[in-house]
């Protein structure tokens, strides 16, 4: 009897350490980590939503179209404004330049893509159109583009680009920049507007500022050049056959202005959209500050990894004010009376 008790306690025993085994062993399994696609369950470092964790260092990808003085000040205005919001130890940047060609403006957006970095500043049309392309998901702030609904073929475009996508504008006012041409030649006959065809705000620009020349009563012709290999061959017949030329914010122009200069010096009068150009071969302007839109554009993406700002709602931002200015060098070799309230370009 006793020994037929002890085996059942025995079994009993053994059946109760059997079943806290199997229970322990499921407690184990269920606390696992999960095994699928960790960016499934795990927020991600750039979202747009949240304020950025402390201590994080950001990865910034800066695609400029081209060198040249404005764009120049524009990149550095906005690694400033980073610099001074983020500290330079809380960033880190990439700065590609695309030389001029725009299927490299493509290649660079997708080496930034591939990186994952947490936001592409676009310095140019061409580079911001290249970055849209690339990403939906990464925020992208352009600078140095004049017409955002026409970049992106928006209509009826109130300011607000939406997406991952804002930024800041170089467009200065183009009824202004006409009437500076009537101020200084008013007994102009044919105005020559010469650009680059493959600029969409370049097209933008000569279209507005044509319907106010010739409400003015001047004759107008346009003059495309592709690129840096036909502009000196466009330049020469644009001289050739008008009073006066005007050349809107154009990247293009602004790489090749000693071209123009050498046909146009002495010969025909330029009037510029930006202040590099102007510096280069132009008369006059009504400038802005490259630098500090591209400054502005640093504030916007510091409140985008700082502080979670929602990119789709921020509206496009405008330069505060506009200059009119002179190039001191080229109206001596045109023998110009400069107008009252122009300010001489800074001279080499």
């Amino acid at each position: 009897m006793k020994k037929s008790f002890k085996l059942l306690a025995l079994l009993l025993a053994l059946t109760m350490i059997l079943s806290l085994a199997a229970c322990s062993g499921k407690n184990a399994e269920d606390s696992a980590a999960p095994t699928g696609d960790p960016a499934e369950s795990q927020p991600a470092d750039n979202d747009p939503d949240e304020p950025a964790p402390a201590g994080k260092v950001f990865q910034v990808g800066i695609s400029q179209y081209v060198t040249h003085p404005a764009l120049d000040a524009a990149t550095q205005g906005f690694i400033d404004a980073m610099n001074d919001k983020l500290g330079e130890d809380g960033w880190k940047y990439d700065l590609q330049n695309a030389a001029e060609d725009i299927p490299t403006c493509g290649t660079i957006a997708n080496s930034f893509v591939a990186k994952n970095v947490d936001l592409i500043m676009a310095n140019a049309t061409p580079a911001l159109q290249a970055a849209a392309t690339a990403t939906g998901d990464i925020p992208i702030l352009g600078t140095s583009v004049t017409e955002y609904g026409v970049a992106f073929n928006i209509e009826n475009f109130n300011g607000t680009v939406g997406g991952n996508i804002s930024g800041t504008s170089d467009l200065a006012p183009l009824d202004q920049q006409a009437e500076m041409i009537k101020e200084w030649y008013p007994e102009a006959k044919t105005i020559g507007l010469l650009y680059c065809s493959k600029e969409a705000n370049s097209q933008y620009q000569v279209d507005t500022v044509q319907g106010y020349l010739e409400g003015m009563g001047y004759t107008c012709k346009q003059y495309a050049f592709s690129d840096s290999n036909d502009i000196q061959a466009v330049c020469q017949t644009a001289s050739d056959n008008s009073d006066v030329l005007y050349v809107p914010t154009d990247n293009s122009a602004a790489a090749n202005t000693p071209i123009i200069d050498n046909i146009c010096r002495g010969v025909t009068p330029v009037f510029c959209g930006e202040e590099g150009i102007c510096s280069g071969c132009g008369v006059a302007t009504l400038s802005i500050s490259y630098y500090d839109i591209g400054y502005k554009t640093g504030e916007m993406a510091a409140e985008i990894l700082l502080n979670g700002a929602d990119i789709s709602t921020m509206p496009i931002q405008y330069a505060p004010e506009f200059v009119k200015k002179y190039n001191p060098t080229i109206c001596e070799a045109l023998n110009i009376t400069v107008p009252d309230g122009y300010e001489a370009l800074a001279q080499d």
